[in-house]
């Protein structure tokens, strides 16, 4: 086993970036958080499903941002506590995300309901929360979690590179999971584009003549577009972390390169930010009672009285398509 490079050593500026990175990102989980809180009609079990991961990122930000703010020159008990949360916090993202895309996969093409819906709902619950929570406990009980010379990071902690087996640790500790979520997410993205296109086809077949309030273009592009973004979004903010992985193991020096160090620590920290650009600032319904709200706030009225009219239900161009199409939506739209 080659022996771990020299420290890479942060330098202020980049320091300033991951550490705004990690603001924006608990900024915009927080967000996700609020909205789920301030309107019970908007909370679907996507929307809830949302929620949980919310809750993952702002804790991964929160231990993040720590982390990069003591900028750890070697081992210490705050140290491990911090590599601790931040493991367990980035496993569980992992998880509630891919959680999402098979809910929406199982929502849109499989037409999931009822009894066996709430059960798969508890299987995420188990699977994303306990999976996680059992790696991160047995790292720590077996002391493997620990300073890393911000070459597998970008200031925080993570697994010791001093341990023998570092590299299957690296693994079940994130790099694993990283990497099918890399695969799993555009197949299961590519299989609900799919089945949506065929629905535009059998609508258009069978419903030749329509009236524009039925088309509604611009709804189903936007639709379409998000179904693109959410894998390609999750993979161009991840792929810096596992490039300096990659560099890690093969001992080269190019994983202390100033760029590539930016954007893994942006990479890793901003996932709560880019889930609530999508979700709340690219979703019609949700930015709408934003903007309301805040233009409520900034009147004197009261943020109760913030119109939530009936054009306002979540995405009702894409649940009536599906609905007319395949009769394979649930009565909760998920995040499109």
């Amino acid at each position: 086993m080659l022996s771990p490079p020299p420290p890479t050593v942060l330098v202020p500026s980049e320091r300033a970036v991951v550490l705004l990175s990690c603001a924006l990102s608990a900024l915009g989980s927080g967000l996700l958080v609020a909205t789920h809180a301030l309107w019970p009609d908007l909370r679907s079990r996507a929307r809830r499903l949302l929620l949980f991961l919310s809750l993952a990122d702002l804790l991964s930000a929160a231990s993040y941002f720590y982390g990069v703010l003591q900028d750890f020159a070697g081992p210490s008990w705050d140290c491990v506590l911090q590599g601790a949360l931040s493991t367990f916090a980035n496993t569980s993202s992992f998880f509630w995300t891919v959680a999402i895309a098979l809910y929406l996969y199982l929502s849109i093409v499989r037409a999931g309901r009822g009894p066996c819906t709430d059960r798969l709902l508890w299987v995420f619950h188990v699977v994303s929360w306990g999976v996680p929570l059992a790696i991160t406990a047995a790292a720590v009980a077996l002391k493997k979690i620990g300073y890393d010379a911000s070459d597998v990071s970008v200031g925080w902690c993570w697994i010791d590179l001093e341990a023998e087996d570092r590299v299957l640790w690296m693994l079940l500790t994130g790099k694993l999971w990283e990497m099918l979520a890399y695969i799993t997410l555009p197949l299961l993205y590519l299989l609900v584009r799919k089945h949506i296109n065929r629905a535009h086809e059998a609508l258009s077949e069978y419903r030749p003549i329509l009236s524009e309030a039925h088309r509604l273009p611009c709804h189903s592009s936007m639709a379409d577009k998000k179904l693109v973004l959410i894998p390609l979004i999750f993979i161009c903010l991840r792929v810096w972390s596992t490039v300096r992985f990659v560099l890690t193991l093969c001992g080269s020096p190019a994983v202390q390169t100033p760029v590539l160090v930016v954007l893994h620590g942006i990479g890793n920290t901003f996932q709560g930010g880019a889930n609530c650009i999508m979700f709340v600032l690219c979703t019609r319904a949700v930015r709408t009672r934003l903007f309301a709200l805040c233009c409520c706030c900034c009147s004197g009225q009261s943020p109760t009285e913030a119109p939530a009219g009936p054009s306002e239900a979540p995405a009702p161009s894409k649940q009536g398509l599906e609905q007319e199409a395949s009769q394979g939506t649930p009565e909760d739209t998920p995040l499109l």
